[in-house]
């Protein structure tokens, strides 16, 4: 999505050839064999740890690092390595989409008018939602001291109310909606 605003308001003459049916075919693998490769990663780290003992996990869903914590061996460099590779995707993604709304914002700041008023409006509904989810994963992906008994709260944050916020996110941008809150209001 960031690219397509990306696209959309800083290229609006080029943008069919930019956003052409095989680039957002490309897009849409990339991140799907993105995901997918981290998350076989993840599986092929669990599939060979010892487990024993007890077989709850403190966490209300099955996550890595908790996962690791059950685990009858030391399991530090894997954490190391999970926090790491996550961490450094979860960053990576945020700074591109970051990098991108500057340069779409400070576009839109040179050129006031109705139509870029409305496409702020379209961006700063992604905006908000990118943050809302990126910033509570960041945080349980970059380690702290207390980072661990922090990990629930901003994983509940990330996984239940993020979601949950983006299609009332989306709404208000709709000039219907909008209209009803304010009638109600």
């Amino acid at each position: 999505m960031a690219y397509d605003h990306f696209a959309a308001i800083c290229r609006p003459l080029h943008y069919i050839v930019i956003m052409s049916r095989q680039v957002c075919y490309v897009l849409v693998m990339a991140s799907i064999m993105g995901a997918f490769i981290h998350s076989i990663l993840h599986v092929l780290i669990i599939i060979e740890l010892p487990f024993c003992g007890p077989n709850q996990i403190d966490h209300y869903f099955c996550d890595v690092l908790p996962l690791l914590k059950l685990a009858c061996m030391d399991t530090s460099l894997l954490v190391i390595v999970t926090i790491t590779t996550t961490g450094v995707m979860s960053i990576l993604t945020f700074v591109a989409l970051v990098i991108s709304y500057i340069i779409v914002l400070s576009t839109l700041r040179t050129h006031l008018s109705e139509g870029h008023c409305k496409a702020l409006s379209t961006c700063s509904s992604h905006i908000t939602a990118v943050f809302t989810f990126f910033l509570p994963l960041l945080f349980t992906y970059v380690p702290t001291v207390d980072s661990l008994s922090d990990d629930k709260l901003f994983a509940l944050f990330y996984t239940v109310i993020a979601p949950i916020f983006n299609p009332l996110i989306y709404t208000l941008r709709n000039t219907d909606m909008k209209n009803t809150m304010r009638k109600v209001c």
